[in-house]
């Protein structure tokens, strides 16, 4: 049986993987002229977006990607890792990132606004709509082999699966679009976020102390795999090239979230995208948005109507795509496969379409419904994860069905 790639490690010591051999040492190789495709796609729709807001939002975009491409910084493998081995180092990076961010974003939100602009948090109502939604998406990233943004910075760094995973996540999730009457109907909590029974100061401490009692569980309770040998290099050649730390890419996210919050006026989400991909492409082949009482909202009428790079979800989501493009190529691992089972191909189609349908009845996936909710003090984003583990574990059975790997 092969040796499984450590995603942080094993794959930049081939010579595939971009790399060179050198007194014994692998030694990256840039691949400038995916750098360069990358930078001149994003310096071309900097030039073409409409205000420097969208701008900023972009690069808040280019950012992300390339933290979560240099960091690894996934959820899928992140669960299956823990519910088959116990193994917690990224489970910890989750929650270090969910207490920065509580902190960062308390202050703000409890003001309500930032510089005259309003700010409102990822707030959701609690109830049997997003636990259905979680344990669907549960299922499907484990199939799909990627979240949300799993599922962006893969296919934004080379994996022509994952380019499938995503376009059959936009009809998942537009699929769901037309049946959000129903799910809403369902019950659910009346409180939304934690600090609108307990004050902002009571809600940050008590949040805070979960996450603590969870970090203190899972370090009595997991395991720590042995760290795996990697290039030394200096503080700026690891900052261009990666690999980042899971702490060290923890931080930068809740940093940047904090900034697409101050920036955009919400928290950083990722499926609204998705859903109006797919019904911009509903449109095309004729489909009428005035027979879904969802598309009737007044600003999914405006999004179905104006250009999508004035959608900030979109803006951010594309600058996901190329900051991942850059990072793949600043660390030489750019390698697109295009061999892909039948059974494996079926995986993503599917897995595709759960996650998609599920985001949008649980109103996101592990950024939008999970981090920014909890970050939000959001009461769904602790029902979110839950049941997104419990489906996680069904999709972890289902995997060798599709001669996906457990690794």
């Amino acid at each position: 049986m092969n040796k499984p790639l450590n995603s942080l490690s094993d794959a930049d010591k081939l010579p595939s993987a971009g790399v060179t051999r050198f007194s014994g040492v692998s030694r990256k190789v840039i691949q400038w002229g995916v750098v360069s495709i990358a930078s001149l796609l994003i310096l071309v729709l900097i030039a073409v977006l409409t205000t420097p807001r969208l701008a900023l939002l972009l690069l808040l975009g280019v950012a992300l990607g390339v933290t979560l491409q240099h960091g690894a910084f996934g959820f899928t493998s992140a669960y299956r890792r823990f519910l088959l081995r116990r193994e917690i180092p990224a489970l910890q990076a989750q929650l270090l990132m969910l207490a920065l961010a509580t902190l960062l974003f308390a202050p703000f939100l409890s003001e309500g606004q930032f510089f005259g602009r309003g700010l409102i948090g990822a707030w959701a109502p609690a109830g049997l709509q997003v636990a259905a939604g979680a344990f669907l998406f549960g299922i499907g990233m484990q199939l799909g082999d990627g979240c949300g943004s799993g599922t962006l910075y893969k296919a934004g760094s080379g994996a022509p699966r994952m380019v499938i995973t995503l376009i059959a996540f936009c009809g998942g999730s537009f699929w769901a679009s037309l049946h959000m009457g129903q799910w809403q109907a369902l019950p659910s909590l009346q409180t939304q976020s934690l600090a609108e029974p307990l004050g902002y100061p009571l809600a940050v401490t008590l949040q805070l102390g979960f996450i603590g009692l969870l970090a203190l569980l899972l370090r009595r309770w997991g395991v720590r795999p042995a760290a795996s040998p990697t290039l030394r290099q200096t503080f700026w050649r690891r900052l261009l090239t990666g690999p980042w730390t899971l702490p060290a890419a923890a931080l930068a996210l809740a940093l940047l979230n904090l900034a697409t919050l101050l920036t955009a006026g919400h928290p950083w989400t990722i499926t609204w995208g998705f859903t109006l991909w797919g019904a911009k492409t509903a449109l095309l082949f004729g489909w009428d948005p005035t027979t879904a009482p969802f598309w009737n909202g007044a600003f999914q009428q405006s999004a179905l109507q104006m250009n999508l790079l004035r959608d900030v979800t979109s803006v951010m989501d594309i600058g996901v795509l190329l900051g991942a493009l850059s990072a793949a190529g600043l660390g030489g691992r750019f390698m697109p496969s295009f061999h892909i089972p039948l059974r494996s191909l079926a995986a993503a189609i599917l897995g595709g379409i759960m996650m998609g349908y599920g985001a949008r009845i649980a109103y996101g996936c592990h950024i939008g419904a999970f981090f920014s909710g909890v970050a939000s003090l959001s009461l769904h984003g602790w029902l979110w994860i839950i049941c997104a583990l419990l489906g996680s574990a069904v999709g972890v059975r289902w995997r060798p069905r599709f001669g996906l790997s457990n690794r």
